[in-house]
């Protein structure tokens, strides 16, 4: 799964690559984001891409009230086409959200907390998780809400021993073809295989990132195997 992600270089950000054309909204450094916040998340639009601020749990449109959210902040790749809740957005509404850093939560035997740890690229360069994205609207009348869900993955082999499943990172050579809705299927499946091992980097850090309100560099400190700063 993945629960929590940072965004920690917003000046490190290059819309461009994504293909977007117009400079990204003012954006604060975020380490320890957490679902139901705003993210921001690059789609396709009447044929052009952007760049916006969404909430971070996935409302389907036919919802009755968006309190769904909650319980969507993730999506299973192989099976979101069979899923009410994700199936049109699978099919045509993809996107990439960008990411510096993400965490996981190793279970401990004989322990009831857990381990977390900080996943990124070698070089702590922005990267994309695979999401998807909806459109809903209060059936009775008001402003529309846009949402969106991170896709997971069975994990590489560096994640394995860590959680049993991993966001889908999106490659950059690919982002084109993940954002149109025109794309096959099956590719789109293919493009939702676990990112390589050798690719990331991972490492044990404290408790303090299980706190959503410790939103600084501090989530990111190291520790040593079988300790705990927070």
């Amino acid at each position: 799964m993945c629960g929590r992600f940072g965004r920690t270089r917003p000046d490190k950000l290059d819309l461009r690559r994504f293909g977007v054309s117009v400079d990204a909204p003012h954006l604060a450094p975020r380490f320890n984001i957490p679902p139901g916040d705003q993210v921001l998340v690059v789609r396709e639009r009447k044929g052009e891409r952007v760049a916006d601020l969404v909430k971070w749990g996935l409302v389907p449109s036919w919802a009755k009230d968006p309190s769904i959210g909650h319980r969507m902040a993730n999506a299973r790749s192989d099976t979101a086409l069979s899923k009410p809740s994700f199936r049109i957005a699978m099919q045509k509404r993809r996107c990439l959200i960008p990411a510096d850093v993400f965490y996981e939560w190793q279970e401990i035997i004989g322990q009831r907390r857990k381990q977390p740890w900080a996943v990124t690229l070698p070089d702590g360069a922005i990267f994309a998780l695979g999401g998807l994205w909806e459109y809903w609207k209060p059936p009775e009348g008001g402003d529309a809400l846009v949402s969106c869900t991170v896709l997971t993955t069975e994990p590489n082999n560096l994640l394995e021993p860590i959680h049993d499943r991993m966001p889908v990172i999106v490659q950059p050579e690919r982002y084109r073809r993940w954002l149109d809705p025109m794309t096959p299927l099956p590719a789109v499946q293919d493009m939702t295989r676990s990112y390589p091992s050798e690719l990331l980097r991972a490492w044990r850090i404290t408790t303090l990132v299980n706190d959503p309100e410790v939103d600084d560099e501090s989530v990111l400190m190291p520790v040593e195997p079988g300790g705990d700063a927070g």
